[in-house]
């Protein structure tokens, strides 16, 4: 009887042959492994590569519309102290950057003319106070004479005379000492209010006339912005309507006014209507004479917020480019409030919130284009 078995089968080549087989195997692996390489070298060949700077990302967040307002800040309140009274500056007893109490004596004129002038009226106003008094009696004398028929009527006409004469030479001379005085009181010049002094014009030596600017004061707590909106807008424009604006110096810094007058008068020459601002001061951080740069908020919306850049308005229909599993699509959006200030718009259809769209050249990519957003390198460390 034929037994059968099961064995491996084992042939042995010469080793030339061997040699040969391995490296075929090698050949191949090789050429898999190349044409591996070329189809992922393909594929990163066909997609392009935009940076950060080119994508804007959809956020949630607020639109604000109104007119546009730029304009000079100035004090709200602020006076300057003139001369009233001719003389020389004897002192001056403040500077410019110094705070100052209502009443302050700020400066001095020189007071000795007046000072003679005040005594000389004085004397006037005591001679005159006299010569009243005895016309006062003598006129209540005659009065009872004539009753008890002692002396003619005319005697008393005379008396009466005396004692009006007598008494508006006691008023004239009264209204001589009182303006007198009031130059007197003028060679001190004080504080008109509590604030800081902003000008001194003049120095201890110099000689003033009448209406001579000496100290200019201001309240620095509140200041005001003068500003004008076109006449087509006034419509969104009410005394107490909110401001929002920047002030040259604080870049980064948001101030908030309100509207506290509004010109009924339109500018003929402008069409543009005058408007002021109210701004509070209350840590001094605006000064006068500081650009501001704002606008009102007549009405504000929240919603999906992007640039103004990111729109496509060149269709019938408003679109966005946006990046949409790694490929570039067209989408027709509806826009709602626009914001030209913050250079924003509302969207309210067709993006949401996170969605990454093409701005700037980015735009021009045909839409299906693979696409990858080349991450922003971080600062580089300053020495």
């Amino acid at each position: 009887m034929k037994q059968t078995s099961n064995a491996t089968l084992i042939v042995l080549l010469p080793a030339p042959f061997s040699l040969l087989l391995a490296g075929a195997t090698f050949l191949c692996l090789n050429a898999c492994s190349r044409g591996n390489a070329d189809s992922a070298s393909d594929t990163a060949a066909g997609q392009m590569v935009i940076g950060a700077e080119n994508i804007a990302i959809a956020k949630q967040g607020s639109v604000t519309s109104g007119p546009a307002i730029s304009g000079t800040l100035t004090p709200a309140l602020q006076a300057t102290a003139r001369a009233q009274v001719s003389g020389s500056v004897i002192s001056t007893n403040t500077d410019v950057g110094r705070t100052v109490r209502r009443g302050q004596l700020l400066g001095e004129i020189d007071a000795s003319a007046i000072r003679d002038a005040y005594s000389s009226a004085k004397s006037s106003v005591a001679s005159a106070q006299n010569a009243y008094n005895t016309a006062t009696h003598d006129l209540q004398r005659n009065q009872t004479l004539l009753s008890a028929g002692a002396i003619a009527p005319r005697d008393l006409e005379t008396a009466q005379q005396t004692y009006a004469n007598a008494q508006a030479s006691l008023e004239n001379a009264k209204a001589q000492l009182a303006n007198t005085q009031k130059n007197l009181d003028n060679t001190r010049i004080t504080a008109p209010f509590n604030g800081i002094v902003s000008q001194r014009s003049v120095s201890a030596g110099d000689v003033v006339q009448p209406g001579t600017p000496l100290f200019t004061v201001v309240d620095p707590s509140s200041m005001e912005l003068d500003a004008s909106v076109s006449s087509d807008q006034l419509g969104d424009v009410h005394v107490g309507t909110e401001v929002s604006f920047t002030v040259t110096g604080y870049p980064n810094r948001n101030f908030v006014g309100k509207v506290i007058r509004v010109s009924p008068v339109v500018d003929p020459s402008t069409r543009q209507v005058a408007i002021a601002i109210a701004i509070p001061n209350a840590t001094h951080a605006l000064v006068a004479g500081l650009y501001a740069d704002g606008r009102l908020s007549s009405r504000t919306q929240t919603g999906v917020i992007v640039p103004l850049q990111a729109i496509d308005a060149r269709m019938q229909r408003p679109a966005v480019d946006r990046i949409h599993n790694g490929k570039v699509e067209h989408v027709e959006v509806t826009l709602g409030m626009r914001d030209d200030h913050a250079e924003t718009v509302q969207i309210t259809s067709g993006v949401t919130t996170g969605d990454t769209l093409l701005v700037a050249a980015a735009q021009g990519i045909t839409p299906g284009t693979p696409v990858r957003v080349q991450p922003q390198p971080p600062d580089s460390a300053k020495p």
